[in-house]
């Protein structure tokens, strides 16, 4: 029977968490849509809920119907706190989202640096290939604006050794995307001969 943890750790109810758990709420408890309290306090970016939870053996991996979990969630947030935290329960890094792809391709397309500098420091497959056959260095290029931020995460791909022949569905790379578009400082970083 749902005690109404999943909803205070979505409101971030720090207390109500605490009180839940020592009533003997069960730490895995799903919501109806699967979702579980360390998911959403990860989707809410409440941290000092989520590093409760996972003190108290909360299951990082569980997936709810979105396909959503801790650690696929702060690629979508940029959350590096909220990375650090997940990283302390040694989370699966293969599982993927809706879309097929692992954190570090949603982070790298919507521009959070510092949390692709965080996540290149963990075991994260920076060539994971998703759904639409794209990778990070793909999606930075394809999906970014071109810009400081997805200039410096392509900057980032390329130093971490991400693999730049890897093409679309259509066979174009990264190089010949950000050329296309006119990135003319992603073209210098894709072009550079690896060191």
């Amino acid at each position: 029977m749902p005690t109404g943890l999943v909803d205070a750790a979505e409101r971030g109810d720090l207390p109500a968490v605490e009180r839940l758990l020592e009533d003997g709420a069960v730490v895995n408890e799903r919501r109806e849509d699967g979702r579980t309290a360390v998911t959403a306090a990860a989707l809410g970016d409440h941290v000092d809920v989520a590093r409760v939870l996972i003190a108290a053996g909360a299951d990082v991996d569980l997936q709810d119907s979105d396909r959503n979990n801790p650690l696929l969630v702060t690629g979508q947030t940029g959350s590096v706190a909220m990375l650090r935290e997940v990283l302390k329960a040694g989370p699966d890094f293969t599982l993927t989202n809706r879309y097929g792809g692992v954190s570090i391709i949603p982070a790298s397309e919507r521009g959070h640096v510092d949390y692709v500098r965080a996540v290149l420091d963990t075991e994260i497959n920076v060539d994971h290939v998703n759904n639409l056959g794209w990778t990070a260095l793909l999606e930075a290029v394809i999906l970014g604006d071109g810009g400081p931020a997805h200039v410096e995460i392509v900057r980032m791909l390329v130093q971490a050794g991400a693999d730049r022949s890897i093409a679309d569905r259509e066979g174009v790379t990264a190089l010949e995307h950000a050329r296309e578009k006119g990135y003319a400082e992603m073209v210098r970083l894709l072009e550079e001969t690896p060191s």
